[in-house]
């Protein structure tokens, strides 16, 4: 059945009620008073309009409410769903973050033990070249004191050939007078 021939049938059915109700006024009777007619067609007109809706609109209404049950239901699974995955990205975000943190930690200490090994290297280094220009120096004092022992040696038989030809009152073979007072002062250094 159609829902215009329902209401049409719900009308016809309901106005004969009406009718004999007001007519029932006029003899006195207000609207507290039972009238067992109109009582008869009000639970007949209830219970056909009931019916209707039982087969027509309370499957629609069912399948709504239960749709957006479903719907709801969906949501807060979606919902939890989320918010398990969330809670995860986060415990992840914090160990990440640790490692992280450990990571860097990790590297400090290196570039720390890394920096100390060069200032040791580089503090090593300049003892050696330190100690290399000590060597170096007291080996050219040494050479320059051989020289100037030399020197001074050379001046000492030039001084004592020249005193002794003064002495001798003549002039002494200069190379063969030289080679005999070097060989007289190293044997007095040899003595020493």
């Amino acid at each position: 059945m159609s829902r215009s021939t329902l209401m049409v049938l719900t009308l016809g059915l309901a106005l004969p009620g009406v009718a004999s109700a007001s007519e029932g006024g006029a003899g006195g009777g207000g609207l507290l008073t039972v009238s067992g007619g109109l009582m008869v067609w009000t639970l007949l007109v209830f219970a056909l309009l009931l019916f209707i809706l039982k087969r027509s609109a309370w499957p629609l209404i069912l399948g709504a409410v239960e749709e957006r049950e479903r719907n709801l239901q969906a949501k807060l699974d979606e919902a939890t769903r989320l918010n398990t995955e969330a809670k995860a990205l986060l415990e992840q975000q914090q160990k990440l973050l640790a490692d992280a943190r450990g990571e860097a930690a990790a590297v400090l200490a290196e570039a720390k033990t890394a920096a100390d090994r060069e200032r040791a290297g580089a503090a090593d280094k300049a003892k050696h070249e330190a100690e290399e220009i000590l060597a170096r120096a007291r080996r050219e004092i040494a050479s320059e004191r051989d020289r100037a022992l030399a020197d001074l040696r050379r001046e000492a038989v030039d001084l004592a050939l020249a005193a002794a030809g003064k002495l001798i009152g003549q002039r002494l073979q200069a190379d063969q007078d030289k080679k005999i007072v070097t060989e007289y002062l190293a044997s007095l250094e040899q003595g020493k």
